[in-house]
């Protein structure tokens, strides 16, 4: 009785920490995939292409974008909504993210948390965002986005 309660407390405690233990690897993976995703998003946006941008996104309209304008819902929702609020680059400014966690929820899905900073000659911009992402298809993207 003894020994099942040890292994069960064992598996609680993978599944409560993403399955660091038996998938560490995959997580270090996973979340470089992350990263480099958020710096294709840094690069286009700082290009002023916001199309390029949002490939980041899922393309669905499942999608969740959560901002100052309140909840949207939908990819072409959310494309329509940067170019009305960023119309040209000055709006747009330069982009710099600063990642404060990327937390492994499961194998399909990661949780991450940061700043935003937008350096602007118009005045700069800054904020915070959650994100959750969504392994489809073997890549990662932001199917929902909460950014304030």
């Amino acid at each position: 009785m003894k020994q099942l309660k040890w292994i069960v407390a064992l598996i609680v405690a993978i599944l409560c920490n993403g399955g660091t233990i038996t998938n560490a690897k995959a997580q270090t993976t996973d979340e470089m995939q992350i990263r480099q995703l958020l710096a294709q998003q840094t690069q286009a946006w700082n290009k002023g292409n916001i199309a390029a941008y949002m490939q980041g996104y899922w393309q669905s309209d499942s999608l969740v974008f959560i901002g100052k304008s309140g909840t949207k819902y939908g990819y072409k929702n959310t494309l329509e909504n940067y170019k009305k609020s960023y119309p040209d680059t000055a709006s747009m400014g330069k982009l710099h993210f600063e990642i404060l966690q990327i937390k492994p929820l499961s194998f399909e899905y990661y949780f991450v948390i940061g700043t935003w900073y937008l350096q602007r000659s118009i005045g700069d911009l800054q904020g915070s965002f959650t994100l959750l992402l969504r392994k489809i298809k073997n890549n990662w993207v932001i199917i929902a986005d909460h950014s304030s």
